[in-house]
């Protein structure tokens, strides 16, 4: 069998796929705190909670609506939406002209009585979620499971269709032209307080979209998002807070450099997305994608 720098092929190309899935769900989270980001200029920690809720969301209505997961995959992101919106109208709105260690704080907050009650109703071990597309493919020199290919096409497409939303629509227009001017906006009789809101909905409803994709890879778990909220915000400050080819860009890069350094150094692989971030802030605060204030 061929062997690249001494790891056998089969071997590294499923560790590269693990680290485009792992890439998948970094470049969809960091998209909706991106969009977050960029509309309200909110540092939103609850959104590895929201992406947890998304994944009990989907083990939620097998388990007591024996909903499948295709349906799923289109109702849970919208009830987390909804769940947000009114998150977002509640409290978040009331921070958002304090200093932005009042808006860490209270998302932050947030999250850990979302993960908390999680815990309280369904324990900490973790909860199956069945494969719904079990087997896969031989490529020859691997084995590919059909969901994990189906995990790393969903983002893309998510991740494109969002790209086109915010870039080439007028919807997009507004929403860029309310980050930057809320006042010149309002004169033409857009409402600006309701797209923040939607916005806010927007970006709740990818974290709960890439939860659910993330139900059947794994055990659904109460502290299955705080575990990964840290890496995605090391990503958006290395792809450049505010920018979306940014988050998707160096989402599935990182996953892939986090991936070959499992492969040829592991101790560093916990690591060497937080050496990357400290030489990007050293050399470019701005990130790789932002543009300087």
């Amino acid at each position: 069998m061929t062997d690249l720098f001494g790891i056998p092929l089969p071997a590294l190309a499923g560790q590269l796929t693990l680290g485009l899935i792992n890439g998948a769900f970094y470049a969809m989270l960091s998209l909706g705190l991106t969009v977050i980001f960029g509309m309200l200029r909110l540092i939103n920690f609850t959104h590895g909670a929201q992406f947890t809720l998304g994944a009990f969301g989907a083990w939620a209505a097998m388990q007591y609506f024996h909903l499948p997961y295709w349906g799923a995959l289109l109702l849970v992101p919208l009830a987390t939406a909804l769940l947000g919106v009114l998150m977002e109208r509640t409290l978040l709105r009331r921070v958002y002209r304090m200093d932005e260690l009042y808006q860490l704080l209270l998302t932050f907050g947030l999250a850990l009585i979302i993960e908390g009650l999680l815990s309280v109703l369904y324990g900490s071990s973790g909860l199956p979620y069945d494969n719904p597309m079990p087997g896969g493919i031989d490529l020859g020199f691997m084995f590919l499971p059909y969901y994990r290919a189906w995990i790393i096409g969903a983002s893309l497409l998510v991740c494109l269709a969002t790209w086109l939303l915010i870039e080439r629509t007028r919807l997009g227009a507004y929403l860029r032209a309310a980050t930057e001017s809320p006042q010149l906006v309002r004169t033409f009789g857009i409402n600006v307080p309701r797209m923040i809101t939607l916005t806010y909905g927007f970006g709740v409803a990818l974290a709960a979209l890439a939860g659910v994709l993330a139900a059947p890879m794994d055990q659904v778990k109460p502290a299955m998002g705080s575990g990964l909220i840290i890496t995605v915000f090391a990503v958006v400050v290395i792809g450049g807070m505010g920018s979306i080819p940014g988050s998707v860009v160096i989402g599935f890069a990182l996953g892939l450099l986090e991936a070959l350094t499992k492969v040829y150094y592991p101790p560093a692989s916990s690591m060497v997305i937080f050496l990357v971030m400290t030489a990007v802030i050293l050399t470019r605060p701005a990130g790789l994608f932002g543009r300087p204030a």
